[in-house]
């Protein structure tokens, strides 16, 4: 009893924070399964009639005159664009963030305080003020496009803003931050005396870097992938800003079906399967790092 005593005195004291808790997060996530189950309202809303039509309205749609049935390729054509330019984002960061991160990583100590700094600016700024800023840039008469012009590289402005493109720019600027301090944190542990065994073994830079960098700092890697896919995947301000609302992405659509399309159920369905989208990434990213901790338990 004396030994149960302080354990059940330690679930009292957290009890109202996992009220907060449960009252926070997993009560509206009950509220979003439950709505996936029910019918819509006529104008918005719900019918408390059990119905799995959004779940067949998020792949399937029904011809209005004949009810033949038929893929939804809008629906799909909005969740390839969200998960194409998620791993277009994470990629473009990963390539830009590794030789960044490399960079923080091999200056002296006194100065890496300084560059992590710098990468932690943007976040200080709010994102609508990001997204806007990146706008600036693409527009038709923006820095980009006069730059290219008075350089003579092209004689008319470029179309970026309101396509694939300008998002895909957007968010890799947004979440290149979230890329680059996972790699710092896995690189700064890198013991780079390894590197130099890798050549006294007459392996090329190339081989060391494949064989012995990006295995050893794959924790980091993946961590930062993560990072960047989740947010980026529901990302809702930048594709609808930079997108002008004709690129859409799961974020936006969800967004829509709550408010214009008045369709609460079919939105709480696409909510729930970006949840299953990103629950696959962590479970995969759980996988990963602990493979990689076995290994590091075995040697």
């Amino acid at each position: 009893m004396a030994r149960s005593s302080p354990a059940r005195t330690g679930w009292l004291l957290s009890t109202p924070a996992l009220i907060l808790l449960f009252i926070g997060a997993l009560g509206p996530l009950a509220i979003v399964v439950v709505y996936a189950f029910l019918e819509p309202g006529e104008y918005s809303g719900v019918v408390w009639n059990f119905s799995t039509e959004a779940w067949f309205r998020v792949f399937f749609e029904r011809d209005i005159f004949d009810d033949t049935v038929s893929m939804a390729d809008a629906h799909l054509t909005i969740f390839w664009r969200s998960v194409k330019l998620s791993l277009l984002t994470t990629f473009i960061t990963f390539v830009i963030g590794f030789p960044t991160a490399w960079f923080i990583a091999t200056r002296p100590p006194t100065q890496r305080a300084i560059w992590l700094f710098l990468i932690t600016i943007p976040f200080w700024t709010n994102l609508l003020i990001r997204t806007f800023a990146i706008m600036e840039v693409v527009r038709n008469q923006g820095l980009l496009n006069s730059f290219l012009m008075w350089t003579g590289v092209i004689g008319r402005p470029l179309q970026i803003l309101y396509t694939d493109t300008a998002v895909l720019i957007g968010m890799a600027y947004v979440y290149l931050p979230l890329m680059v301090l996972p790699l710092f944190a896995a690189i700064d542990r890198f013991d780079f005396k390894l590197i130099e065994a890798g050549y006294d073994l007459y392996a090329s830079r190339t081989k060391v870097l494949r064989r012995v960098i990006l295995p050893i700092v794959r924790p980091g890697i993946v961590a930062g992938s993560i990072l960047v896919f989740v947010p980026s995947l529901g990302a809702y301000v930048t594709p609808r800003i930079l997108g002008g609302g004709k690129n859409m992405m799961i974020g936006n659509f969800i967004e829509l079906q709550f408010g214009q399309g008045r369709n609460w159920p079919l939105g709480a369905a696409l909510s729930l399967i970006l949840l299953l989208i990103v629950l696959v990434a962590l479970i995969a990213y759980v996988r990963v790092t602990s493979n990689d901790g076995g290994r590091d338990g075995q040697t």
